[in-house]
């Protein structure tokens, strides 16, 4: 692995470099200063092997004193709430908000060997599935997030697994060009936060390589109709449509995409996703109707989500 992991992938050359890396400040985000002092305040320690294959990415450190130890716990937490992973860093053990090794089990199968694939992953978060992707032996990983705390959660991760292929950027996908198409186009929990879902899965397709692949994993209802949230959505503000999985698969065939697959369909649980030590806000047991879990708190049908994948060409 590399020293110092280059902050951008130097062959994508039309993106906007400079905004992205300019995010990075106080200037962007209030907190940034705070976040940035965490991250030089993590202690210097030499990592074993790191394991990109377990649930819990992360790596060991065979030298650490205690002292070490408490110092790293208190950096890390520094970058609350941690909302994907989990991650495993040393004895440290960052039990996220989601589950989100279990989310990987379900789709690992269906993508199948990443063995020379460059995959965008759009709207990151912290890069786990990134990490787990390189595990499947994927050439190199560019996650998108706008979420400044998420990418610098990234780069807390990176201090230590310091991965020359993986890279985190506060970019939201309408800005990234599409001169570089990718072998692998991921959207996983997107969808939903869109006023324009089919421009969304456009945006996907002109992302994704003649014959390369698209994931997209998002919420959807039972039945045969759209759902457009008037208000809130499970206490969530910034809901745009949730589909039936016909008009869901309608709306990919529309965008371009073939060869659909139905790779699955899960009810979200209280265990997948729950308030933590590492995410103490509210969450998914919050949201639901105390009397009756198959409704949200607005009387809506509670969270399922869908997972595809639709082939470009």
């Amino acid at each position: 692995m590399s020293e110092r992991p280059d902050p951008w992938p130097h062959w994508i050359q039309h993106w906007p470099k400079d905004a992205a890396l300019g995010r990075f400040s106080t200037a962007h985000h209030g907190d940034y200063a705070q976040w940035q002092t965490a991250i030089d305040a993590l202690p210097r320690l030499n990592p074993g092997p790191i394991s990109l294959q377990e649930g819990a990415v992360g790596c060991a450190f065979p030298a650490a004193s205690s002292d070490d130890i408490a110092q790293l716990e208190v950096c890390l937490r520094q970058l609350h709430p941690w909302r994907k992973g989990p991650f495993q860093l040393g004895p440290i053990h960052i039990d996220t908000e989601w589950r989100s090794d279990w989310k990987w089990d379900r789709l690992a199968a269906a993508m199948g060997s990443l063995a020379d694939q460059r995959i965008l992953d759009v709207g990151c978060g912290n890069g786990y599935f990134g990490w787990r992707m390189l595990g499947a032996g994927a050439a190199s990983v560019i996650g998108v997030d706008p979420t400044l705390l998420f990418c610098m959660q990234h780069r807390a991760i990176q201090h230590y697994l310091r991965h020359p292929r993986h890279w985190v950027l506060p970019l939201g996908v309408e800005e990234l060009g599409t001169r570089h198409r990718f072998d692998w186009v991921l959207s996983m929990g997107v969808l939903y936060h869109r006023k324009d879902p089919l421009e969304h899965l456009r945006q996907l397709y002109a992302l994704t390589e003649s014959g390369g692949q698209c994931v997209l994993e998002t919420l959807i209802v039972a039945g045969d109709r759209v759902l457009y949230p008037q208000g809130r959505y499970a206490r969530m503000r910034n809901i745009g449509a949730i589909p039936d999985l016909g008009s869901l698969q309608g709306w990919m065939q529309d965008a371009g995409f073939g060869q659909i697959q139905v790779v699955d369909i899960s009810v979200t649980t209280v265990q997948e996703q729950r308030s933590t030590d590492w995410m103490r806000f509210e969450s998914l047991d919050k949201a639901l109707e105390p009397s009756d879990q198959e409704q949200t708190v607005e009387g809506l049908p509670a969270p399922r989500r869908a997972m595809l994948i639709g082939r470009h060409g």
